[in-house]
C-alpha cells in the first residue's frame, strides 16, 4: 500500500489566515478573544499537521487492508477508524467544535476545517465520519427541543455517540420530493412512529460508538405532497427513555455499498420500523398543525451547505496532497533528456512543469474560495454587526454551489493529470494516486450531484432578493478590476479578468433570453458549463488578490530570502490561472451565443449504434 501524506509545511494556510483573510477581526470577536489570538494559528497548523503524519496518515491503508464488512447483520469498519475518531474528539479536533454555546471554547470555523483538510489528506475516510456528526449537532442545536438538545449534544461533541443525515432511498435520490418513508403521530406531539428504508448512509451504522443519532426526513401522515410536506426527525439507533436507560429503537442496517474507492468509508442501507417499533423527535413545527407543511426541507439545508463546502474541502485536499506527491517524485524520478545537461530528473521536462502548474493554480483557487467561504460562517455566526452577518450570509449562498460543483468536478480532472506526472507508476497501487483517484471520485455526487449545483446557481442563486444579492457579488469581481486593473507587473492577467467581467453578463442575458422565450430546455444542457464558468471568473479575481499580496512581498524580502520562492509561487499561479483558465468565461459566452441543440435533437436511441 502507498499512503503518503505529503504536507512537508502550513505555509500557504499560515499565510491565507495571517496576510489575506481578516483573520485578526474574526479573533477579535467576543466567541473567540479570550482564548485565541493570531499568534496562535501557526503553532495550532504545525502541531495538528505533525499529528496527521504521525497519527492520521499511518491508518490510510487500513481501509483498503480491512474494507468496511457487512457480516451477521452488523457493520464491521476497519479496525482503526473507531480509535482514530474517538482520538480526535476527545481531544477537542471533532464535532465538539462547532458548539455555538456562548462562550463554549471553539477554533474560528475557518482554522478549524483547515485542520480538517489535513485529515483528509492524510486519511479521505476518516473525515466522512466527523462531517456527518458535526452537521448531526448543528442542525440539533438550531432545531431541536431543550431535553432532545440535552440527552444528544454532550455526547455527540465528545465521541461517544455518533450522526448522520437520511436523505436517499431506493425510490428517491436527488428527488427527494418522493421519498417514502412514514411518519405517524403518537400520543406525544412531539414523538412519530417511523417507517422507510435508508440508502447511501454515510456511517449509518458501525461498531464503536455507543450510539448512532440519525436526521431522518419523512413525510408525516396527512401532509401535502412535495418537498414542502417532508419533516425531520431525530432517531436514534437506541431510543433514550425518561430515566436514562436505553433500548433498541427498530433500527437495522441491512448492507453496504461497495464502492470504486473510499473502502473505509461506511455507507450503509439501513431499514426503519419494520417491526413497528421505531421512533423520533420532530424538529420544528408538525406539519399536523401547519396546514399541512413540514419544516423539514428548509432545516436539511442548514446541514446540507456545510457538508456541500465540507465536500470541496475534501476534493481541494486530495488535490494537493496529489500535487506534492508528484512534485516529490517528479524532482527524484530521472527520466530523459534536456540539453545540455543530459539525463535529467522529471522536474527539468516542461509538460511536468506545466501539469504541476496546472495543479497548483486549481488548488490555490480552490482554497481561495473555500476558505473565503468558511470565514463567512465565522462572521455569520459570531459577528455583532446584524448588516455584516447578512453580507456573509449572502456570500456563502452563492459561493456554496461554487466551491462544492467546481472543486470537485476538477479535483477527479487533476488526478488524470497526477497520474500523467507520474507516468506508468501512476496507475500503480504501490503508489498513493491511484487511491487518491478511486477516493475523490464521490465528491462529485455527494450531497446533490454537480448538476443540481448548476441549477441551484441559476435558478435559486441569481434571483435571490430579485437578483440584488447575485449583484453584489459581481460587482466586488467588478470593483476590484476597476481598482487594480493597472497594477503593476499584472497587465495581461488583469486584461483577461477584464475580458471575463465583459463577458460575464452575456452569459446571464442568454440564459434570461431563453427563459423568456420558453426555451427552457436550453439551460440544463449548459448550466454546468455556467457554474464553471462563475468560479473561474471567482477565482481569477481572489488569485489576482493574493497574487498583488505575494508580488509585494517578494519584492520586499528578495531573492535571497527562504520565503521568496514561497511568494512567487504565488505570483505565477495566479498568471498561470488567469491566462490559461479564466479566458474560457469568454469562451462560454460565445457557445452560449451559438445555442447548439444538438443535445436537444438527437434522438436517445441513437446512442445505441
Amino acid at each position: 500500500m502507498a499512503a503518503n501524506f505529503a504536507y512537508k509545511n502550513t505555509r500557504d494556510f499560515q499565510f491565507l489566515l495571517k496576510e489575506w483573510l481578516p483573520m485578526e477581526e474574526v479573533m477579535a470577536y467576543p466567541q473567540f478573544k479570550e482564548y485565541y489570538s493570531i499568534d496562535d494559528v501557526e503553532p495550532i497548523l504545525n502541531t495538528f499537521r505533525k499529528m496527521c503524519k504521525e497519527v492520521i496518515e499511518p491508518t490510510c491503508d487500513d481501509g483498503e487492508i480491512n474494507p468496511v464488512k457487512f457480516e451477521n447483520g452488523q457493520v464491521i469498519l476497519p479496525p482503526t477508524v473507531g480509535p482514530t475518531l474517538q482520538k480526535l474528539q476527545q481531544d477537542g479536533w471533532g464535532a465538539s467544535n462547532v458548539d455555538k454555546t456562548p462562550g463554549a471554547m471553539v477554533l474560528p470555523n475557518v482554522l478549524h476545517w483547515m485542520l480538517w483538510d489535513m485529515v483528509t489528506a492524510a486519511n479521505p475516510q476518516i473525515p466522512c465520519y466527523f462531517g456527518m456528526c458535526a452537521g448531526s449537532t448543528d442542525l440539533i442545536q438550531a432545531f431541536a427541543d431543550d431535553n432532545v438538545k440535552k440527552m444528544f449534544l454532550p455526547k455527540m461533541f465528545d465521541g461517544t455517540y455518533t450522526g448522520t443525515m437520511c436523505l436517499t432511498e431506493p425510490s428517491a435520490g436527488s428527488d427527494v420530493g418522493d421519498i417514502l418513508s412514514k411518519a405517524y403521530p403518537t400520543d406525544n406531539p412531539r414523538i412519530y412512529n417511523i417507517k422507510g428504508q435508508k440508502i447511501f448512509i454515510t456511517n449509518g451504522d458501525n461498531n464503536y460508538s455507543e450510539n448512532i443519532v440519525h436526521l431522518y426526513l419523512a413525510r408525516v401522515e396527512g401532509s401535502i405532497p412535495g418537498t414542502k410536506g417532508i419533516s425531520l426527525f431525530v432517531v436514534p439507533k437506541y431510543w433514550i427513555n425518561e430515566d436514562g436507560s436505553t433500548e433498541f429503537n427498530d433500527v437495522f442496517p441491512t448492507g453496504v455499498e461497495e464502492k470504486m474507492g473510499q473502502h473505509g468509508n461506511a455507507t450503509v442501507a439501513l431499514s426503519f420500523g419494520d417491526n413497528n417499533k421505531c421512533r423520533g423527535w420532530i424538529m420544528g413545527k408538525s406539519p399536523l398543525t401547519n396546514d399541512g407543511k413540514g419544516e423539514g426541507m428548509a432545516q436539511m439545508f442548514m446541514m446540507m451547505n456545510q457538508e456541500r463546502l465540507a465536500t470541496a474541502l475534501m476534493a481541494s485536499a486530495l488535490t494537493a496532497n496529489a500535487l506534492y506527491n508528484a512534485a516529490d517524485y517528479a524532482r527524484e524520478r530521472v527520466q530523459g533528456y534536456h540539453k545540455p545537461e543530459g539525463r535529467v530528473a522529471l522536474s527539468k521536462h516542461e509538460d511536468i512543469k506545466r501539469g504541476l502548474l496546472l495543479l497548483k493554480s486549481h488548488l490555490d483557487a480552490f482554497r481561495a474560495m473555500i476558505f473565503t467561504t468558511y470565514i463567512d460562517f465565522d462572521i455569520k455566526y459570531f459577528s455583532p454587526d446584524e448588516k455584516v452577518r447578512k453580507e456573509a450570509n449572502d456570500e456563502i449562498e452563492v459561493n456554496i454551489p461554487l466551491c462544492k460543483a467546481y472543486c470537485s468536478d476538477e479535483c477527479w480532472n487533476l488526478m488524470a493529470e497526477a497520474i500523467q506526472i507520474y507516468g506508468g507508476y501512476g496507475y500503480c497501487e504501490e503508489y498513493p494516486i491511484a487511491k487518491m483517484a478511486r477516493d475523490c471520485k464521490p465528491y462529485s455526487i455527494w450531497e446533490g450531484a454537480n448538476y443540481i449545483q448548476s441549477m441551484d446557481l441559476i435558478g435559486r442563486k441569481w434571483g435571490l432578493e430579485k437578483g440584488a444579492v447575485f449583484a453584489k457579488w459581481f460587482k466586488k469581481i467588478a470593483d476590484f478590476y476597476e481598482a487594480n486593473k493597472d497594477a503593476k507587473g499584472f497587465a495581461k492577467e488583469f486584461a483577461q479578468l477584464g475580458k471575463a467581467v465583459q463577458a460575464y453578463p452575456q452569459i446571464q442575458g442568454a440564459i434570461l433570453n431563453w427563459m423568456k422565450n420558453k426555451e427552457g430546455d436550453m439551460v440544463p444542457v449548459y448550466s454546468k458549463r455556467v457554474l464553471m464558468a462563475t468560479a473561474q471568473i471567482y477565482g481569477g479575481k481572489l488569485l489576482l488578490e493574493q497574487a498583488i499580496i505575494a508580488a509585494k512581498k517578494a519584492e520586499e524580502i528578495g531573492a535571497d530570502h527562504y520565503d521568496y520562492k514561497f511568494y512567487m509561487g504565488k505570483v505565477y499561479s495566479a498568471k498561470y490561472y488567469l491566462n490559461n483558465i479564466v479566458p474560457n468565461v469568454a469562451f462560454v459566452a460565445e457557445i452560449l451565443k451559438n445555442a447548439d441543440k444538438s443535445v436537444l435533437d438527437i434522438d436517445f436511441d441513437s446512442f445505441d449504434y
